[in-house]
């Protein structure tokens, strides 16, 4: 197969620009628009840094257009998916955009996975190639003979050492122009979530939708000269993936990490990343680590955190230890492409001292193009001003739907776009959303979504098991926790598990962060008359003394 040879023309390009480049970025169509613009506009000036390797915007680009041709010359084509499996990497970013630019998708694999699910998720985005860390090859190679879809499978070294596959695979592709068939609503990114049925699910994100995210959810961050963006949440995740497109929108310098670990984040800013975005643990963490890293750290000139809830006492310590820091706040969620809330730098300030604190627990107010609705639940009818309801959010953000799952899809989008989230809140009278709870069972630990069926479905399958019921209990640090509440069936053969067996369990079939860090061993579960566990009767005792049930 081919590479096009005409270049897709962005829709959203100004004919009345004669000059080139235009004083003015064109506002973009496509994903991959602004790394096309500042090539030309910029090609000589720094677009990214990871590991101590550097690429200018030229460079980036070529590598980009040459990891389309790849695609191309593997028989990639519009409609098609290929899989990254790897912790943060320049080269999935690379994937992401080369596929969205000829109409294929990336579908980026949560690296924490354990087998078994990498093997679900691979199988469920009918991958075709398959981009792999060499540092995960082991996982893939245990589970190969059940990848049947996978017919290419190309190694990435976190360096680009000598032999690096992914490195040999782009000199040996010719760059390959955008496909000119590629329309604005094909779907371009892939990110996997937890679902109802205890299996994660597809979320499947368009250009539309990700360019939508782009533009409105990076309102008011204010890059500027000699700013540079910090990429270190994971790529697998929405606050990774879409995040790192504000740098390439602005045309600002990004710092990406491996990993999101202390001494990563260090060198980030020593290497001059000023802007970033993080969830609170990682905040809890640096306040912990001693004078030397808020000293550090004090060097951000904007910090935002998002998905998972800040405790209000560790955002009074961060304020306090780096006054001269812009934070801003987001609620968003994967199926909206990410944002969909944020509560500003001066909003954060004028809520203190005495100023309205309690916005600091709101989720801030809609960013530009995002509507929001309160409703019940079971009617679907608006409620009153600070009446508490299911949180509804419509935007071209909202994703497309669940990869081979329409059921599902039809399950949370109602009439006219609207999406349901899921998550029980209100709206004061300026317009400030209030998250409370959630209906949906799903737990957030340290920004990372675990949806107890999953958890349950994994313990129950152990044979002395009877049932079982998992919940998110507080953690000061993550957010939440996962707990396990299991009863023991009474014919069980000795010797019965207890906790550290019940957890070890968890952790040979699941990513460790889903598994429980606590499990009660109880007689039976508690259940209404219908029978239905009642996992809020579980729960209360842990939350009831707390403001918000998240």
């Amino acid at each position: 197969m081919t590479c096009d040879t005409i270049a897709r023309v962005s829709t959203a390009t100004d004919p009345l620009q004669t000059s080139w480049p235009p004083a003015t970025p064109p506002e973009p169509t496509y994903v991959e628009d602004r790394l096309n613009y500042w090539a030309e506009a910029t090609p000589d000036a720094e677009a990214i840094t990871y590991l101590g390797r550097t690429w200018t915007w030229a460079q980036w680009h070529e590598r980009v257009h040459r990891a389309a041709g790849g695609l191309r010359d593997l028989g990639i084509g519009r409609g098609d998916v290929v899989a990254f499996l790897d912790k943060n990497h320049p080269a999935c970013v690379e994937i992401s955009l080369a596929a969205a630019s000829i109409g294929a998708a990336n579908a980026i694999v949560n690296w924490r996975m354990a087998g078994e699910e990498v093997d679900y998720v691979l199988n469920d985005s009918g991958a075709q190639v398959l981009f792999v860390g060499t540092e995960l090859l082991p996982t893939i190679e245990a589970i190969r003979d059940r990848l049947p879809n996978v017919r290419e499978v190309i190694a990435v070294t976190p360096e680009g050492a000598e032999g690096d596959e992914y490195e040999a695979f782009l000199q040996a592709s010719t760059p390959c122009d955008d496909g000119p068939d590629v329309l604005e609503d094909d779907v371009c990114l892939v990110l996997y979530s937890s679902g109802t049925t205890g299996r994660p699910k597809g979320v499947m994100l368009t250009h539309r939708n990700m360019v939508a995210h782009t533009v409105n959810a990076h309102d008011g961050w204010g890059f500027g000269p000699g700013d540079k963006s910090m990429v270190a949440m994971p790529l697998f995740h929405v606050g990774g993936s879409s995040y790192v497109l504000f740098g390439i929108h602005d045309g600002v310098p990004s710092v990406m990490t491996r990993d999101p670990d202390g001494a990563s984040l260090a060198g980030a800013i020593l290497a001059g990343a000023n802007c970033t975005f993080l969830v609170p643990a990682v905040l809890a963490q640096v306040l912990q680590a001693g004078p030397d890293a808020v000293q550090l750290f004090g060097a951000l000139k904007t910090y935002t955190y998002g998905a998972s809830p800040m405790p209000p006492p560790l955002l009074r310590a961060a304020m306090e230890a780096w006054p001269e820091t812009d934070f801003i706040q987001v609620y968003g969620l994967t199926e909206v492409a990410g944002v969909a809330t944020h509560l500003m730098p001066d909003e954060h300030r004028s809520a203190e001292p005495d100023g309205r604190p309690e916005r600091l627990l709101s989720a801030g107010r809609a960013i530009p193009g995002m509507e929001i609705r309160v409703v019940d639940s079971s009617t679907g009818q608006d409620l009153p001003t600070g009446e508490a309801g299911e949180i509804w959010l419509r935007s071209p953000q909202v994703m497309a739907g669940y990869l081979n799952r329409p059921e599902d899809t039809a399950e949370v989008m109602a009439e006219d776009g609207w999406f349901r989230t899921g998550d029980i809140g209100h709206l004061d009278e300026e317009g400030y959303l209030f998250v409370s709870d959630r209906l949906k069972d799903m737990i957030i630990t340290g920004g990372e979504n675990v949806y107890s069926p999953e958890v349950e479905r994994v313990l129950s399958e152990h044979p002395a098991v009877l049932e079982v019921a998992v919940v998110g209990v507080p953690d000061d640090t993550w957010g939440e926790q996962v707990k396990a509440f299991v009863a023991l069936k009474e014919d069980a053969t000795p010797p019965l598990p207890g906790e550290a067996e019940l957890i070890e369990w968890c952790r040979e079939r699941l990513a460790h962060y889903k598994c429980p860090k606590s499990v009660d061993l109880v007689p039976a579960l508690p259940r209404n008359p219908t029978g239905k566990i009642l996992k809020r009767e579980l729960r209360s005792p842990y939350w009831d003394h707390r403001e918000r049930q998240v």
